[in-house]
């Protein structure tokens, strides 16, 4: 087994803060990867008394599990929280990015690893996609099981994602989620089971590729991808609304009333609404608010296609903006951004279309 020294640095931070360095003697010249822990399932355990996963690890802790991490890389552990990632907003994106951004600009660092819940992990990866300036990796982990289980997939996850922020070729990929030995890009995964550890992939365009015992081996590079700077201040309000059979427009109008700066609709097939959502998205547009038509399909792309009220010609003709083929929330991420520099639809749509 590796001998690991351990050095623990108390410094502030929000919430709670510690760094830890697990460093491998005597191979000093292992890169070194810094641990962002925000909790999840990878850092729960059953409670004795409500008998269900609560959050109850430490980053420290959970590094512990994996002492032969030390001959791959020296991790620092910087804990910025310990929530569900159903808690998970803009003021957490927000820090996690700080933390993210500082610690990449350090020449010794090689990459940034985020363990993190899986309900939104993919939302929290496109953020950091797109607001992290740096060719260094980001990448992202969680768990399908807890630590309580005799199963727990944390730990041979937070040792795959060791492995690619060590290696040279995960440079210039922006942020991955590494998960099931399987590697894909932020702008393209998503979470498709529930409870199955093989939950997150990425669709038409398949995985970035795989971690094997022997090496890395990646099959391809995320070629869509742009950035976003993150200004001062609080991100604006943008909400999403589904669109479903018999739909009213009755939340397209309240999510205006609330007072959403942009909204993303959560459109049907290429990108289309029926007459009541119709209109109540034209109001919008009227009332200044840049709406932008996504799609509850998860594959393709919404285009300007039917011409029929409410198809995606007379959406776009109203002046709304198509998603392309971002979800609907990572079209919300994508406008919560924009919007922090225009209202422009044009140059909005442009952003989309990247």
């Amino acid at each position: 087994m590796t001998n690991l020294s351990w050095t623990k640095v108390i410094r502030p931070a929000f919430g709670f803060a510690c760094l830890i360095i697990a460093s491998a003697s005597p191979a000093a010249d292992i890169p070194t990867c810094v641990l962002l822990a925000t909790g999840g399932t990878i850092a729960m355990k059953n409670d004795p008394v409500s008998h269900a996963p609560v959050p109850a690890v430490s980053g420290e802790e959970l590094l512990a599990s994996v002492p032969q991490i030390g001959d791959i890389a020296h991790i620092e552990v910087n804990n910025l929280s310990n929530i569900p990632s159903a808690y998970m907003d803009e003021g957490h994106w927000a820090a996690l990015q700080r933390a993210a951004a500082a610690a990449l600009a350090r020449p010794e660092v090689a990459g940034v690893i985020v363990s993190h819940g899986t309900d939104t992990l993919e939302e929290t990866a496109y953020f950091l996609d797109l607001t992290v300036a740096s060719d260094k990796p980001i990448i992202l982990i969680g768990a399908q099981r807890n630590g309580s289980d005799f199963d727990f997939d944390g730990p041979r996850n937070l040792i795959n994602a060791a492995k690619v922020c060590a290696a040279p070729d995960a440079k210039g990929k922006g942020a991955m989620l590494v998960m099931n030995g399987q590697i894909n890009a932020a702008r393209e995964v998503t979470k498709t089971h529930t409870s199955d550890v093989e939950t997150f992939k990425s669709g038409d365009f398949g995985f970035l590729g795989n971690v094997d015992e022997d090496r890395i081996t990646f099959s391809r590079s995320p070629l869509r991808r742009q950035h976003v700077a993150l200004l001062d201040g609080k991100l604006p309000y943008v909400e999403i609304v589904p669109t479903f059979g018999g739909v009213t427009g009755n939340l397209m109008r309240a999510a205006v009333a609330a007072g959403a700066k942009g909204i993303v609709v959560q459109a049907l097939g290429w990108g289309n609404v029926n007459i009541a959502m119709f209109n109540a998205i034209k109001d919008a547009i009227k009332a200044g608010i840049p709406v932008v038509i996504s799609t509850r399909v998860p594959n393709g792309r919404v285009l300007p296609h039917y011409g029929f009220e409410g198809g995606g010609k007379t959406l776009r003709d109203a002046g709304a903006i198509t998603a392309d083929n971002l979800s609907p929330q990572k079209a919300r991420i994508l406008l919560m951004l924009a919007l922090q520099k225009t209202h422009d639809s044009a140059e909005i749509q442009r952003m989309f279309d990247k």
